[in-house]
């Protein structure tokens, strides 16, 4: 069991059936991070120029040849963050740069593949909701990813030539105390072992495809 398979209490998490106000028993104060605005940014890099570091294994044999690059993790690294307040509203000029790591699979002159960082950086100019001021200070968060099926290796520098897709999403967020109606405690199931048994999806098929069947009128 967990809480998507088939576990009915009314303490798990899922679709609510009937009054959504049955059940409720407190108002309960939990920290959490809020969002306060968020946008994505889609572009394609053509020839960036990805300087490679880490080699594994280590002292590859040249030239390389490029296989493919993609992103390390969710997370990109925002620094530089300048917010320019509008004359009206709450919106804002937000510029930022965003770092996101990348991993470069190559093959060496010995046909060896190998594996190197790099990252990709992004400059942002966008314009955002921010919150008004307060004690408490609002940050600019972002999430990214990239992939890079195309690319070259240049001998002369040592560097890698990329084409990139690239999606990045960029946050206005705080860390909040929110006041939430609670149906108190979540109920943890017992964990479904995982089977092995390969012919249990088989047999459950039926016997002919499942459809209308044709009929003379």
């Amino acid at each position: 069991m967990s809480f998507f398979s088939n576990f009915s209490s009314d303490h798990c998490p899922g679709t609510i059936s009937g009054n959504p106000l049955n059940g409720l028993c407190e108002k309960v104060c939990i920290q959490a991070e809020k969002i306060f605005d968020a946008g994505i940014i889609q572009t394609r890099l053509e020839n960036y120029t990805a300087v490679p570091t880490a080699f594994v294994p280590a002292n590859p044999t040249y030239p390389l040849t490029f296989v493919s690059a993609r992103s390390t993790t969710s997370v990109g690294t925002v620094t530089g963050v300048n917010v320019e307040r509008q004359a009206e509203g709450c919106c804002a000029r937000v510029q930022a740069t965003v770092t996101l790591p990348i991993e470069i699979v190559y093959l060496d002159a010995n046909g060896v593949e190998g594996v190197a960082t790099s990252a990709i950086v992004l400059t942002e100019d966008v314009l955002m909701y921010v919150p008004p001021v307060s004690v408490m200070p609002f940050t600019v968060t972002s999430v990214a990813s990239c992939v890079s099926p195309e690319g070259t290796f240049d001998a002369a520098s040592g560097n890698f030539v990329i084409s990139a897709c690239v999606t990045c999403i960029l946050k206005v967020a705080m860390q909040v105390e929110l006041l939430v109606p609670s149906y108190g405690y979540c109920a943890i199931p017992p964990a479904q072992e995982y089977s092995q048994e390969v012919c249990s999806g088989f047999f459950e098929l039926p016997l002919y495809p499942q459809g209308r069947s044709c009929s003379k009128k």
